[in-house]
Parts: C-alpha cells; structure tokens; sequence
C-alpha cells in the first residue's frame, strides 16, 4: 500500500518519509498548541486558586510531550536508515532530556512566582533564583547528554575547576558586587523610590538595584551610580522607612531679654499660618511645637521650632518659608534677631607692654 502511494505521488522513498514525518510533527505541534490555549484559559480562569498553580504547569506539557511522542512513532515506525535512525536516536534523547529538566525547573519556577505573589518580599528574590534554577538543570541536561555521547568530562572538570578560581580572582569584585547585590534585594534594606543617605554623604531617591551597582537621583536631577558591595557595607539612613513622613527641627535665636512665651507664641503663629495657606509638604499632625532648646548660648537665646514633614525633601521648601514668615513676624512683635556679639573688658590696673620694655632699657 506504501509502494502504490509512493508510485502515484511520484516521490521517492526518502521524501515521501520525510514528509510523513514532517506531517507527524506539524500535527502533533498544532494539537499541542491547541490543547497549551485551553490550559491556558483554564490558569486565567481559575486565577488566585490553587487551581491556577496546577493548569499553569500542565499548560507547558502539550507541545513538548506531543513532540516527543511525534518523533517517537516516526522513529520506529518508518523504514529510516540505520544512520539517520542513530542520529535521530540521539536527537530524541537530548530532546527527552532537555523535557525531563524542564518541567521540575518550570514546577519551581512557577512556586517561586507563587510564593512572590503571597509574600512581596520575595518578589526581588524570584527573578535570580529563577535564572540559577534554569542555569543548573540546563548543565545537568548537558552533563548527562555529554556522557551518554562517550565524552568523558574529568578533563572538563579539572579544567574548570583551575579556571573557575582564575577567572574568580579575575573577577573578583564583579563576583562581590553580584552578591552584593543578591544581599540588597534580599534583604531590602532600601527601596526604589526611597530616599537614602550614606555615610560618605551620597544622597537621592533609590531609582533601581541592578545586579552590579545601584543607582541613585539626587534633588538636582543628578545620577550617582553606587557599587552594590559599597552599598552593602555602608551605614545607610533611610528617610522613606518605616514611612516617608519625617520630623524637622527650625532653630531660631532672639537676642537676652526677649519674653519666652512671647517668642513662643510668634513662632507658633508662623506655623498655624503656613498651615492655614497649605504650605506644600508642612504636615498639620502631628502639631507643630516649640521648645527653649538649646537654650542660653553666648550670644543669644536659642529656641527649637519642631514641625512634621510629608517627606525628607520637602525640608528644604518648607524651612524657606518659615524662616521669611519668622522674619516677618519677629519685626512686626518687636522681637530682636541677634548678630554675635563679644565683650572685651580692658583692666586698667595691668602694666602695659610699652612700659615693661622701657622699664627694661
């Protein structure tokens, strides 16, 4: 019946297996996909449910599993070659591997995403974790595949095993800065969007944590690019933790002799006014107060003005303003703003230094 076929197509035996063959995966590709968009809607369907997990991993299964099952009957059932026959041999079992080490990789991977979407703080760790997972069962795939060719890898290994530390001392701080980086986004001591100081006084908004360095702006619009091991091993303020709002104190000095509560309540009234006009970034709670700290200095009385800002930024906007409304409201109620002063008192009963040298001569 073979024969007949072949005679009426006028194709010769290899072509006319070949295109069985290639008919036998085209088919098997298109059942795959078709059965892959109803798993599919299936895991879109049944979203937040345990449910979803299950169609999301068998969804991956059609394509390859039909593929391989294609090959399969191809193999065995057409008149092949011995030496196409060998090859394709090969060919299938590189592909079952490659399946074999994708699944469990893909059944972990689908976990990590699950396990990021119920607890945020693991989101940053999914995405390296996902890609070492890829990485080690792609080198499993190929270490046994490798073997199953007759290719002794104890060479490779010892090979690689003195490459890896030379190529480790090579690259050394890239390695550092990599796991440093693993460290910051496991750890979360910053955010992007929140705003960090160090201790070597370099300061902006966290814009992104890359797997070499961090990034990031600063108040004029500038980018600092932050070696993540430097990052690491650096005391870090972080003004946007455990929220953004942030405490601010407006020192003020008024020269001796000024009422307290009078300056007390100048003050005050500045801040109830800038509140009242919505000044941008001063917070009405919590309130606004003032204390006699730090007190007598040598020339003048100082006094803390302690007001709550929307963010640490808005620092700079806000004590502006006060500080021009304070001037303002200081003339207006007679209260003197002091310059230092210093008072020498000269004792007349102390020989000067012009009579002591003629006394000499």
């Amino acid at each position: 019946m073979v024969e007949d076929l072949v005679r009426t197509l006028h194709m010769s035996h290899k072509a006319f297996y070949s295109l069985l063959l290639g008919s036998l995966v085209i088919i098997s590709l298109l059942a795959g996909l078709v059965l892959n968009r109803i798993l599919h809607r299936w895991t879109k369907r049944l979203q937040n449910h345990w449910g979803e997990f299950l169609f999301a991993f068998l969804e991956s299964l059609p394509i390859p599993l039909l593929l391989l099952w294609a090959l399969y009957i191809g193999l065995e059932s057409l008149p092949v070659p011995a030496r196409y026959e060998q090859i394709g041999s090969k060919f299938l079992f590189a592909l079952v591997l490659a399946v074999v080490a994708y699944l469990p990789a893909k059944f972990m991977i689908l976990a990590l995403q699950r396990l990021s979407e119920k607890n945020p703080a693991t989101e940053r760790v999914a995405q390296p974790a996902a890609f070492v997972i890829r990485t080690l069962f792609a080198v499993l795939a190929t270490v046994i595949f490798l073997e199953d060719l007759g290719i002794k890898l104890t060479a490779v290994w010892t090979t690689l095993g003195v490459g890896s530390v030379a190529i480790a001392l090579a690259l050394q701080e890239t390695l550092s800065n990599f796991f440093s980086g693993l460290y910051l986004m496991a750890d979360r001591p910053v955010s992007p969007g929140d705003y960090i100081r160090t201790d070597a006084n370099q300061e902006g908004y966290v814009l992104r944590i890359g797997w070499r360095s961090t990034t990031l702006r600063t108040l004029g619009e500038h980018y600092v690019i932050i070696p993540n091991y430097t990052l690491a091993k650096s005391v870090i303020t972080n003004f946007s933790a455990p929220q953004p709002r942030t405490a601010y104190t407006l020192q003020v000095n008024v020269a001796y002799g000024t009422d307290p509560a009078l300056v007390e309540k100048a003050l005050l009234e500045v801040t109830q006014d800038a509140l009242r006009e919505h000044l941008e970034g001063l917070l009405a709670s919590p309130a606004p107060n003032v204390a006699f700290i730090p007190g007598f200095g040598d020339s003048a009385m100082s006094f803390s003005l302690n007001v709550q800002l929307r963010r640490f930024e808005d620092q700079y906007r806000v004590q502006s303003d006060l500080r021009k409304r304070i001037v303002k409201k200081f003339r207006e109620a007679g209260i003197t703003i002091p310059f230092p002063t210093r008072t020498v008192i000269l004792d007349k009963s102390a020989p000067s230094l012009g009579s002591e040298n003629s006394r000499e001569r």
